[in-house]
């Protein structure tokens, strides 16, 4: 027991020093807290010099909600439970591993330290995208998770920052649907994770952005504006009733699944889900809501 206190005391403090470090030290690329601020804005000032909907205002619907929301998901909600959940999880999972005679280090295919990086990379990128995909579908599918999931989905309005618009539950189901899968490759440090994270970060926050791109033929590989925002109708045909468009960053898996969805150009659509009008509008309210139901 002490071992699992330790962890916890120790991940607090871990995590407290490095989130004041990533705030007082911004000389290093892959500091996160500005990284987010600065992809934000990036994508922010695309939206306003090519918005899609013309008439929707810079300072949209809930745009302050959704900016609290993602500081607080990516960084406070770490510092209050996250961190210090996961490692503690991760430190029972591999007790229980020890007394069957296994390690985490079981799992592990291949090491990643063995192939190019940009392999590595990739490998690590194509998995986690695809355990995310499947995770998402599972959000809708199942109705104690679709009440978490519906924070997401209570956006009205389409902007970069609802991208971070989440419940503090999501991060918890995706890290464990990812533990196993990205327990099969290894090596990696964080400068590596932090290319892809950027990454997955600019195109997710160009998903929900007030844009109108599909990139073309590239379509049917990346996640996109066009594509995504069916994925918020509020209005969905009775085959496709649990959801569309479930991709974060990859599009591929839905044109391979068959769950793609875009009958026409979903500029105008209404946003949202059944019952909308009765969820709680203020943060708080929100995150009780599916604690409550």
């Amino acid at each position: 027991m002490d071992k699992y206190i330790d962890t916890i005391i120790n991940s607090y403090s871990n995590y407290w020093g490095y989130l004041k470090n990533e705030i007082i030290t911004i000389n290093h690329w892959d500091n996160y807290f500005y990284g987010l601020i600065v992809i934000s804005i990036f994508v922010w000032i695309l939206e306003i010099a090519f918005p899609w909907r013309k008439r929707q205002s810079i300072f949209r619907k809930d745009f302050w909600l959704d900016t609290f929301y993602m500081f607080f998901n990516f960084f406070i909600l770490n510092l209050i439970i996250l961190i210090a959940l996961s490692e503690t999880t991760a430190t029972l999972f591999n007790d229980l591993l020890g007394f069957v005679g296994l390690s985490i280090s079981s799992f592990q295919l291949f090491d990643v330290d063995n192939l190019p990086l940009w392999l590595g990379l990739f490998i690590f990128f194509i998995i986690s995208d695809f355990t995310q995909w499947n995770t998402h579908r599972l959000l809708h599918r199942f109705e104690f998770l679709w009440n978490f999931h519906k924070v997401h989905h209570s956006v009205k309005e389409m902007g970069f920052a609802a991208h971070l618009r989440y419940h503090w539950m999501e991060p918890i189901v995706y890290k464990t649907m990812l533990y196993i899968p990205i327990a099969i490759i290894g090596g990696f440090d964080a400068q590596h994770v932090a290319i892809v994270h950027f990454f997955a970060i600019v195109v997710g926050h160009i998903n929900h952005a007030n844009l109108g791109w599909d990139y073309g033929i590239f379509k049917y590989v990346f996640n996109n504006p066009k594509m995504h925002i069916w994925h918020h109708a509020k209005d969905l045909p009775s085959n496709v009733s649990y959801g569309v468009n479930y991709g974060l960053t990859l599009s591929v898996w839905d044109y391979l699944f068959k769950t793609n969805y875009i009958p026409h150009n979903g500029r105008d659509i209404e946003l949202g889900f059944e019952g909308d009008e009765t969820f709680p509008k203020d943060f708080l309210s929100q995150e009780l809501y599916p604690l409550k139901k």
